[in-house]
């Protein structure tokens, strides 16, 4: 379906497929492993300098309560049923019924800085989610989105979408004819998403214009399933943290929950299925530890099937194609995985998807480490593709939220993340601490990973 830049789409989120691929695929095992668990999500603002009106919560919470409305098309599961195959019918026969329950699941609040009871009050907002971690899993991602959506409708106005099809056309063309494999990972953070099917249109009219003339780079796909499936583009994603994240709360068994999610990720799709692993949740050298561990469920079924003789699993790093970066510095990533994969006799070709606060010269550079690393190397850019503008006014940067919603809580057991960056330490700071100590976590800090400031100050230059 061919985007009309004229008429900008209905405001807020009306599609279950408006979300990021992983949130499907996560879902899909949730249903299978734990469709019972109870949990909680937490709203954080890391620029707590940019705050809503009375009047941006309003609208955020009328958006918020139309998303009991949303119920999957049949076009919509058709495209499922056809371009991933790997969710099953159990699932997707789930997920046709299914409708989200905003009213029950989710505790919006609005605090005022100085509380006049008009419209223009300032204040922070709070954004609790809570529920069976099967249904409520789909608020992340609009909730993020809608956010945004608020703070740049009625806050951060001084701008226009002008330009954004040719910027994004510009950008998809640099990288292209640097050889980069590029997909589209913006949809948490976009302005809107008006912005998101402009970037989009130009980003599809690179890829066209790379394919024509040869150029060695790929526009390979998009997160934002709704927008693949309107652009022809395939979508792509696999995991999340939250994946992690929620195992290892149930489990309450931090030394394994590496090992027992991944496992679980084989099981519920299969070897080399959706086989991008997310390797900071803990730390990657905790990570690593597990990733050089046969794959249960593989040995399993191989020892069933053996009729005779030694049955030798693969291990989940020969199973997986590559692993994602998302936090610390890439460079030393790089070399932590080549080591990896050498130390452990794995010749195969790996590749490194790189997906932490992205733009063209950090690209650039870590294609050119990851390259000589012998790796294939892909990129997953986001906020600098659907929330890049200036200040009409000023010609300065208009910056995007640096927002995130986090699981809290499953099973009633606190659920953390820690990262390969102190800056990105999530959840309750006790539950923290204590696993970073039974874990032998070594704590990291990079100077690229100021949370505040991932996406430049508002007094700074536009990029050209």
């Amino acid at each position: 379906m061919e985007f009309n830049g004229s008429s900008p789409f209905p405001e807020g989120v009306i599609s279950f497929l408006d979300t990021d691929l992983y949130k499907l695929t996560m879902q899909c095992a949730i249903l299978k492993y734990f469709p019972a668990v109870q949990v909680t999500y937490a709203f954080n603002n890391r620029t707590p300098e940019k705050k809503l009106s009375r009047a941006a919560f309003l609208w955020l919470q009328t958006q918020i309560s139309k998303l009991h409305n949303i119920a999957l098309s049949n076009d919509e599961l058709r495209f499922l049923q056809t371009t991933c195959t790997y969710l099953n019918q159990s699932y997707l026969n789930y997920l046709k019924e299914f409708r989200l329950d905003p009213r029950n699941q989710i505790d919006a609040t609005f605090k005022a800085d100085n509380d006049t009871g008009k419209d223009d009050d300032l204040g922070e907002v709070n954004l609790i989610v809570k529920g069976l971690w099967v249904e409520t899993i789909l608020y992340e991602i609009p909730l993020l989105a809608l956010t945004s959506e608020a703070y740049f409708r009625f806050m951060d106005t001084d701008w226009t979408y002008d330009g954004q099809e040719e910027k994004a056309y510009a950008k998809g063309m640099r990288l292209l004819e640097a050889g980069c494999v590029v997909s589209e990972f913006g949809t948490r953070r976009r302005r809107d998403y008006h912005t998101q099917a402009l970037v989009f249109r130009g980003l599809v009219k690179a890829k066209k214009e790379g394919e024509r003339t040869g150029l060695t780079g790929k526009i390979s796909g998009s997160s934002n399933v709704h927008l693949a499936m309107r652009f022809g583009i395939p979508p792509i994603g696999t995991v999340a943290h939250e994946w992690f994240m929620g195992v290892a709360a149930i489990t309450e068994d931090y030394e394994n929950a590496t090992l027992k999610a991944l496992d679980y990720w084989v099981g519920c799709f299969g070897a080399g299925v959706l086989g991008i692993a997310l390797t900071d949740t803990f730390g990657t050298p905790v990570f690593l530890r597990s990733f050089n561990q046969p794959v249960p469920c593989l040995t399993t079924a191989e020892v069933n099937a053996a009729t005779e003789g030694d049955v030798q699993a693969k291990t989940f790093a020969e199973v997986f194609t590559g692993v994602r970066q998302d936090s610390g510095d890439p460079r030393t990533f790089v070399k932590l995985m080549r080591e990896f994969y050498d130390e452990n006799g794995i010749s195969e070709k790996k590749t490194i998807v790189f997906s932490d606060s992205l733009n063209i010269d950090l690209c650039l550079e870590y294609k050119r480490i990851s390259d000589a690393a012998g790796f294939n190397t892909t990129f997953g850019i986001g906020t600098f593709f659907t929330n890049d503008f200036v200040h009409q006014s000023t010609g300065k940067k208009s910056t995007p939220l640096n927002i995130v919603i986090k699981l809290s809580s499953a099973a009633g057991h606190a659920a953390i993340k820690i990262s390969d960056n102190i800056g990105k330490n999530t959840g309750d700071k006790e539950t923290v601490d204590k696993v970073k100590k039974d874990l032998g976590y070594v704590e990291k800090a990079w100077k690229g990973g100021d949370e505040s400031t991932r996406w430049g100050k508002e007094e700074d230059a536009a990029e050209k």
